[in-house]
Parts: structure tokens; C-alpha cells; sequence
């Protein structure tokens, strides 16, 4: 498996805050990130995976939608997660 208990932890660690904090928009913009490039690898050995394709495109509109609110929200905790993410914005 590509995505562990103990790789989730580290990601809502490293950008959440805490381990038990997986709420936070940092944290699951993170991982939202990490398997966008995850499915995005996959996608580029398997082109015809419509399947996989269909949930990627999901992912970035989640994403995308998260990214919104934290916009609206906060806009110096927006910025922080974009470069620290490296995110086109």
C-alpha cells in the first residue's frame, strides 16, 4: 500500500498540527496532494484506466474546493500551504 497509518500521521503532523488533528484543511489538502501525485504516476503507465482517471479528476475538485475555503477563510494560512506544498495557484 502506498499510503500507510504511520504516512497519514506524518502529513497531519507535519502540516495539521498534530497526529490526532485530521480535520484540519493543511492536513488534508496534504494528502490530497500526495495521492493526486500518486494517481498521477499511475495514470501516466496506464492510459487507458478510466477508472483511476475519473477518481483523479475527483480529487482535484475536493482539492480545489478546500483550497477555496481556505482562501476565504484564512489567506496567509493559504499561502503558507501553497509554497510550502508547491501548488500552482
Amino acid at each position: 500500500m502506498y499510503l500507510t497509518s504511520e504516512k497519514k500521521k506524518e502529513f497531519f503532523k507535519e502540516h495539521g498540527g498534530s497526529e490526532t488533528n485530521t480535520g484540519s484543511t493543511e492536513g488534508q489538502i496534504a494528502l490530497f496532494t500526495h495521492r493526486i501525485a500518486h494517481l498521477t504516476e499511475h495514470l501516466k503507465n496506464n492510459r487507458k484506466d478510466y477508472n483511476t482517471q475519473k477518481a483523479l479528476i475527483a480529487l482535484v475538485g475536493k482539492r480545489r474546493s478546500l483550497l477555496n475555503y481556505l482562501i476565504h477563510k484564512d489567506i496567509v494560512r493559504y499561502r503558507e500551504i501553497i509554497k510550502k506544498l508547491g501548488l500552482r495557484k
